[in-house]
């Protein structure tokens, strides 16, 4: 049976998932864990429950997502795995990052890329691949149809959507993502988001102003 475990971290409150079942395998999602005293808690969670660690994931590799890409390679040797769209975001997010005055060390290259429809399998529970570009260039989200579950990264949060007026950003894409894949989902479909509260697809789908407005996204 899945279970998710969420931290939320650093100075934009980024929420990090820990995804495990029954074998105990988990994978670490966009850990933004970025002081000793976060570190902690990530490795506190994983210890607490026993679990091992096989997968890195980044939904997207804005500074808040991957600081701590490089202290999860350092203590359990996993190299993120990314849409090859984002490999120019992940390379220069320390620089980003100076602007903010926010310190997001330099990620270790990805072992792999991650494209629409491809699988990825934590123990028993597999995850399909959903390219959901707009708030990035190359956002991704994973969706268990068995659990149904999604977690969607910075694309859809409770009531309201990610930014779309970055540099890397496009509005027309992300409206694409929302109306042509995520609401696609069933209604039940629970939805873990980059930041906030968890919500739904189906309230999403009847309470999200953006998703009714196509003309919010320019």
């Amino acid at each position: 049976m899945l279970k998710i475990h969420k931290l939320t971290f650093n100075p934009f409150s980024e929420n990090t998932y820990v995804v495990t079942d029954e074998t105990k395998n988990c994978a670490i999602i966009d850990p933004g864990c970025c002081n000793d005293k976060e570190r902690n808690e990530l490795l506190g969670t994983i210890e607490a429950y026993g679990l091992k660690p096989v997968l890195l994931l980044n939904t997207h590799c804005h500074i808040d997502h991957i600081p701590g890409n490089k202290f999860i390679y350092e203590k359990y040797g996993l190299l993120p795995e990314i849409h090859p769209n984002e490999l120019e975001i992940l390379r220069l997010a320390p620089q980003y990052g100076k602007f903010f005055g926010f310190d997001c060390p330099v990620s270790p290259e990805p072992h792999k890329f991650l494209n629409e429809g491809d699988e990825v399998t934590v123990g028993n529970t597999v995850f399909k691949v959903l390219f959901t570009p707009g708030h990035s260039p190359g956002s991704i989200s994973f969706y268990s149809a068995a659990d149904k579950v999604v977690i969607s990264g910075d694309v859809l949060f409770y009531r309201s959507v990610g930014r779309f007026d970055l540099p890397e950003s496009n509005g027309k894409d992300l409206y694409h993502s929302l109306v042509n894949v995520m609401m696609k989902l069933p209604d039940d479909v629970k939805v873990y988001s980059g930041h906030g509260p968890e919500t739904s697809i189906g309230f999403e789908r009847y309470n999200n102003p953006f998703i009714q407005d196509e003309g919010s996204f320019g």
